[in-house]
């Protein structure tokens, strides 16, 4: 077969292998065919042994869940990207709970050919990984573990978490989590929190008790992380507005090299200065940024948020003028 096919029969079993609900004319769409070149990849995998079957309870295609992918090569670029990310990511644990990364990365080296793992080996001393440290990793391992195993058996959770209401604290509820979600320093899950009566976003570190329970509940079909998180700067959300800040000449270009928002668009001024505009789903976390800019940086509007960074401002300024005044 062309060495475009193989690769995308291996696509195939990977992409039918990771997540549920693929059909024929989701994979056409996803590697470039028609349906009928699909069905004929159908025929080759069946008849080298790969037990794959259309679940109708899923709508998609499905694979045997005993069925391993065998071994296959990778290209020294591949192997060396996942060698860098596993060994300066995964295994110090710069990202919390990845460590099984590591161990993995080991047992494709081991099938690689010597040539390759030598080649890897020298070039990944050389390159340098540095990211947001998280805290402790174990310090909520077992949370993560049970909310991981509740989403892959479909199995509600009884949870008590550690609320800034004293009350709320020591209420027990039932938690469906639709996803985890890793962001900047820490884990959080995303689910119906049956007494709020709405999806959330909960801290894992912030739980006290999480209880698998044998409840069975659905991920809703029209869920997804990105449509929940909408355009919130980082993960809480509000309502949509308009933001727009200008820069100093003498911050403007180093702003402007980093992407800090999806909407985020930068417009230059013949002075050196520039206009960062965006569209952003409530001020709570943004007002923080702006202020990390300094006086780099004046919001122009909205009004509100220009208000809050003032104020929040002032209140530090009185802080280092009156040290004893609080």
């Amino acid at each position: 077969m062309p060495y475009s096919r193989v690769h995308r029969l291996f696509k195939l079993v990977t992409l039918i292998q990771s997540q549920r609900g693929w059909t024929a004319q989701r994979l056409a769409a996803e590697c470039g065919v028609d349906e009928r070149t699909i069905y004929r990849d159908f025929e080759e995998l069946q008849a080298v042994g790969v037990p794959f079957y259309f679940d109708g309870e899923s709508g998609g295609y499905r694979i045997r869940g005993d069925f391993f992918l065998p071994p296959i090569q990778l290209a020294p670029d591949e192997a060396l990207a996942l060698a860098v990310l596993c060994e300066q990511i995964a295994e110090p644990e710069q990202i919390a709970y990845l460590r099984p990364a590591w161990r993995a990365l080991a047992k494709v080296q081991a099938v690689l050919p010597a040539s390759v793992r030598e080649e890897i080996m020298s070039v990944s001393r050389a390159v340098k990984i540095q990211t947001a440290q998280t805290n402790a990793a174990d310090g909520c391992i077992d949370v993560y573990e049970r909310v991981r195993e509740a989403i892959a058996a479909g199995r509600a959770l009884v949870c008590r978490y550690d609320s800034h209401d004293p009350v709320a604290a020591d209420e027990e509820f039932d938690f469906d989590p639709y996803a985890l979600f890793f962001s900047v320093r820490a884990w959080y899950a995303v689910g119906f929190h049956a007494g709020r009566d709405a999806v959330r976003c909960l801290k894992l570190s912030r739980f006290t008790k999480v209880f698998l329970t044998e409840r069975p509940y659905a991920i809703p079909s029209d869920f997804s992380l990105d449509g929940y998180l909408g355009n919130a700067w980082r993960m809480v959300r509000g309502p949509d507005v308009e933001v727009e800040i200008l820069f100093d000449a003498e911050f403007a270009q180093t702003m402007s090299d980093t992407r800090w928002h999806k909407t985020q668009t930068v417009d230059f001024h013949p002075d050196g200065s520039a206009t960062f505009r965006c569209t952003v789903a409530g001020l709570d976390e943004i007002v923080w940024w702006v202020l990390s800019m300094g006086s780099h940086c004046r919001v122009i509007r909205p009004p509100e948020l220009a208000r809050r960074v003032q104020e929040m401002a002032g209140a530090t300024l009185d802080l280092y003028r009156n040290p004893t005044a609080r």
